[in-house]
């Protein structure tokens, strides 16, 4: 069952990620000496149903002439930090199926998995296991394969989010990213374009956008309290790597947030710019934070380079 790599290439690869009621597309050109240009960005109505949706889709954006990549939202999969297994890597995969077996909610026999070195620190070899069920990816895979769509690759948000933070990282520093959609808030810590560590945060966009007085305190509190824990424990594990600040993703509606996370962290807090480190001139939409944020996943799942994950 094909996982995170990449098939047979069509004319182009699109990137197409689903929320609650849309679909992004996007498709991302690298370029050798200036920035990466945003070739498209669009979005569609979306009811749940990926099948009817990608039908209507074929036609209307070229789906038919493009490899998509999809990504799997927070819960369809987990990702697990685990010693390198021994032995060849192309047999890493098999080797750590077992290993994660207790570490896991679902029969790992026939769940799709992959691996993601995490760069050595002297100590043991650590890599980032990604498995998902089988009752995830094959249900997706069939779905294209019924609309005649090609699905190239599919993804995770950890590593859609490493690629756009590894475009605002400092030389010699790692560099703390977080960004907010409907499944959650997501906090990566990177170093040299490399994922060091991710944590989900149970607390989604609309919540923040929404939320008024007393709820709006706790909601913050909550989120503030999530990003110490959670950038102490990366300290105490990877106290070799500094951390320049912490990159902050677009959360429309959420007054005043930026400004919290500064007055409780100790990290400096900077909002997220993507016109510092993408060509938007195709897509000028983009640079309104609303539809940046709603397109966020699907960026950085195009930034994917088709040499790595």
């Amino acid at each position: 069952m094909p996982f995170f790599r990449r098939s047979a290439s069509r004319s182009g690869r699109l990137a197409l990620t689903t929320g609650a009621d849309h679909i992004d597309l996007v498709r991302v050109e690298r370029r050798r000496d200036s920035l990466p240009r945003v070739v498209s960005a669009d979005s569609y109505g979306y009811n749940g149903d990926l099948a009817a949706t990608l039908t209507i889709l074929k036609k209307k954006a070229r789906l038919d002439k493009l490899a998509c990549m999809a990504v799997l939202p927070h819960g369809k999969y987990q990702l697990v930090q685990v010693d390198a297994p021994d032995g060849p890597p192309a047999e890493r995969a098999e080797a750590l199926r077992w290993t994660v077996k207790d570490m896991v909610e679902f029969p790992v026999d026939n769940a799709a998995i992959d691996v993601l070195d995490i760069p050595p620190d002297g100590r043991n070899l650590q890599v980032f296991a990604v498995i998902a069920p089988e009752s995830e990816v094959a249900p997706l895979i069939r779905t294209f394969q019924a609309a005649g769509v090609s699905l190239d690759v599919i993804d995770v948000p950890e590593l859609s989010q490493r690629n756009i933070a590894a475009l605002f990282e400092d030389g010699g520093r790692g560099l703390a990213t977080l960004i907010f959609d409907d499944d959650g808030g997501l906090l990566t810590l990177t170093f040299q374009g490399e994922l060091y560590f991710a944590r989900h945060i149970e607390v989604p966009a609309r919540q923040l956008a929404g939320a008024q007085g007393e709820r709006r305190d706790q909601l913050y509190d909550r989120v503030s309290l999530d990003l110490q824990r959670s950038l102490d424990n990366f300290d105490r594990s990877f106290s070799q790597i500094p951390i320049s600040r912490l990159l902050v993703g677009p959360v429309p509606g959420a007054e005043g947030f930026l400004d919290m996370l500064r007055s409780n962290l100790t990290l400096p807090v900077e909002a997220m710019d993507l016109s510092k480190v993408l060509d938007l001139g195709a897509v000028p939409a983009l640079l309104d934070p609303l539809r940046q944020s709603q397109c966020m996943r699907a960026l950085g799942l195009a930034l994917r380079e088709e040499a790595g994950a």
